[in-house]
């Protein structure tokens, strides 16, 4: 399986056209959109933005997605939120939302509400599909202070995924490998960034050059 990895869209129209064609010239099978499709509102531009893109999508909602948008999300797409599925051998297992930010944003969630909501989906070696970081891995705001999960990265050493998606901080994209899992994030769509993630006999993920439109 081959996915393009979408995150932080944010009302943002034109990434569906070139996230098709990137979609086309890497081979993905679909996509995986780790949240903030709608820039606050209305939840409805959530249906209209995946009724955009040519390949089945596994979609989670951002902190800046309103809760309302679940519902035209669902219409569209496969909605992973608060949910485990099995795809070709694979297990996921998805979270949306974040924890507290200082901008009081329509999705957020005390650490104590993320980890009721995602321990009991969690099981070893799965593929996390999230908004928010762990903290301390690609989690950095400008000044460089750390802004994850401490609920999430306690369930990553617990359960040793094979792979944490997650959006959420524009400024700190990247990938790397750590006592075994992928962290990986794409980056913010909604300035051209995306990323490859391909689930095979080995996990790999591609961090893709920046698109202009």
């Amino acid at each position: 399986m081959r996915f393009l990895v979408l995150s932080d869209i944010h009302g943002q129209s034109r990434v569906a056209k070139w996230a098709n064609r990137l979609a086309a010239e890497n081979d993905a099978d679909e996509f995986i959109v780790l949240g903030d499709i709608v820039h606050f509102s209305p939840a409805g531009w959530a249906e209209e933005f995946l009724n955009l893109l040519d390949l089945p999508a596994y979609v989670i909602p951002g902190n800046c997605d309103p809760p309302m948008a679940l519902q035209y999300i669902e219409r569209v797409g496969t909605l992973l939120h608060e949910r485990k599925m099995e795809m070709d051998g694979w297990t996921f297992i998805g979270l949306g939302g974040s924890n507290p930010t200082i901008f009081d944003t329509p999705f957020e969630m005390e650490e104590d509400d993320i980890r009721e909501r995602l321990k009991p989906l969690m099981e070893e070696g799965a593929i996390l599909v999230l908004h928010c970081p762990p903290y301390g891995l690609h989690d950095k705001v400008a000044g460089g202070k750390h802004v994850g999960s401490t609920a999430i990265l306690d369930l990553v050493k617990e359960y040793r995924p094979k792979v944490v998606l997650s959006g959420h901080i524009h400024e700190d994209r990247g990938m790397v490998e750590k006592d075994g899992t992928l962290f990986m994030n794409p980056g913010a769509a909604k300035d051209g960034f995306s990323a490859i993630l391909e689930l095979n006999e080995n996990i790999k993920g591609t961090l893709l050059n920046k698109v202009a439109d």
